[in-house]
């Protein structure tokens, strides 16, 4: 089993993941960086042990020679950014959209990309090899803060986006960072594109006490009520480390993740043009992909897959505008190659210089999605429960896809199960154009894994 998952290593602070552990994982990353670079950045979100993790990543890197470069509380793309910018690899201590007992880590290359599968192994190897090449006392490595990082990224993302379109369209935002790292980003960026921000859950508090980190609508309701109360043109949600953008429409709706990527896509695509997603790409994309005359490539769900695949794509000739997942985890790679929740609302904003939120998503919101989260007490019951799922894949009268798990396709709607790569869950996804044929699809996957 792979240490780093879809998207890095996480765990349970203190349990499954230690700061002796994180320090492990900064000496292995050295051990693969040692013969390019000798400086390494190091940020975090804001969880309550942030700090401490982001300092054990530090000890184990200056314990090996490198110099680094502590940004402190910053989000997952703003650290790429300035990776990007100074030509060295970043270690990101974070677990995103996870709950506030987990913490995590995630590597990005000197190009500000997140490690290719084939980089990561590496970094695996000389962890499982305990390669920790601590170098002598008088060659140690020295550590400096940062203190412009986060200005930096907000003039990046308000560089490369239309400002006076947005600026133009005279738009109110709530913002709602979750008390994560967009807490320090978010609200000053809307407010330098020239809108009027609110605020809500904006203060950086690792315990989350406003809500949970994962940007799902059973956790906006805060959010929607405010737009609905200020009359907002937007609401703005973000996960953990701010590498994802949720949206509610101007009515206090919330816009399904997977309309908001059909929109951007409609607006961005030209013929012959590529789009990445993952196996559980809804229909809407699909459709827009083809209306388009562009091509969808599917990977297995992860930003890792997903940036693998896109670089792929662009080496073999194909032109990649749009990537990501409905999750709101959504990729421009002409901008960069990087998850960018601050852009992605910013280029949503782009679109309502034309029309109101709500009138954007219309075209695509005749799906109807269904997620359920199984939680997993053990490994036997990890595998009984995927050995039913599969019995149930291979005897239903659909199309089999087993890039990720198993997704049945009826014709009339599609059902997807899989284990997580992040939490001790199996995920059930189903979407269909009727609400009752979706719960119907998502109930038969679940009864599934009671066999």
């Amino acid at each position: 089993m792979h240490v780093f998952g879809s998207s890095g290593v996480r765990g349970v602070a203190g349990e499954e993941l230690t700061p002796r552990y994180v320090s492990r994982v900064a000496e292995a990353a050295g051990s693969v960086w040692r013969d390019e670079y000798d400086r390494v950045a190091v940020a975090r979100d804001t969880r309550t042990t942030g700090r401490t993790y982001a300092n054990a990543a530090t000890s184990g890197l200056t314990g090996t020679g490198f110099d680094v470069d502590r940004l402190g509380v910053v989000p997952t793309p703003g650290l790429q950014a300035h990776c990007e910018r100074k030509g060295i690899p970043g270690l990101m201590v974070t677990a995103s959209h996870n709950p506030p007992a987990y913490n995590g880590v995630k590597l990005v290359g000197g190009d500000g990309v997140e490690l290719a599968r084939g980089t990561l192994d590496r970094v695996e190897a000389a962890l499982n090899g305990d390669v920790a090449a601590q170098v002598p006392w008088d060659a140690v490595g020295e550590d400096r803060s940062i203190e412009n990082a986060r200005r930096r990224y907000r003039e990046d993302v308000v560089g490369a986006v239309d400002r006076e379109r947005i600026a133009d369209a005279d738009l109110t935002v709530v913002v709602d960072p979750g008390h994560g790292a967009g807490s320090l980003t978010s609200p000053d960026l809307f407010r330098e594109l020239g809108c009027t921000v609110h605020t809500v859950n904006a203060q950086p508090d690792g315990h989350f006490p406003g809500r949970d980190p994962e940007p799902v609508a059973a956790n906006l309701e805060d959010l929607r009520a405010y737009v609905e109360s200020t009359d907002a043109d937007l609401g703005i949600a973000h996960d953990g480390d701010a590498d994802r953008a949720m949206f509610v429409d101007e009515r206090g709706n919330h816009i399904e993740g997977d309309a908001a990527i059909a929109a951007l896509a409609a607006a961005e695509l030209d013929a012959g043009e590529g789009v990445v997603s993952a196996v559980n790409a809804s229909q809407r994309l699909v459709d827009v992909v083809e209306a388009a005359d562009a091509t969808l490539s599917l990977t297995p769900i992860g930003s890792t897959h997903i940036v693998s695949r896109i670089r792929r794509l662009e080496s073999e000739g194909t032109h990649v505008t749009l990537a990501g997942e409905g999750n709101g985890g959504i990729l421009f790679p002409d901008y960069r190659i990087a998850r960018d929740g601050a852009y992605t609302a910013a280029r949503f904003c782009e679109l309502l210089a034309d029309a109101p939120a709500s009138d954007v998503v219309e075209p695509y919101t005749d799906y109807y999605n269904v997620r359920r989260n199984l939680r997993v007490e053990t490994e036997a019951d990890r595998e009984a429960m995927l050995d039913g799922i599969e019995a149930h894949a291979r005897e239903a009268v659909a199309d089999l896809d087993t890039t990720d798990g198993w997704r049945l396709d009826y014709g009339d709607g599609w059902v997807l199960a899989r284990p997580s790569g992040t939490e001790p869950v199996v995920r059930v996804y189903a979407e269909a154009r009727a609400p009752e044929r979706a719960e119907e699809l998502a109930g038969e996957m679940v009864a599934a894994t009671e066999r």
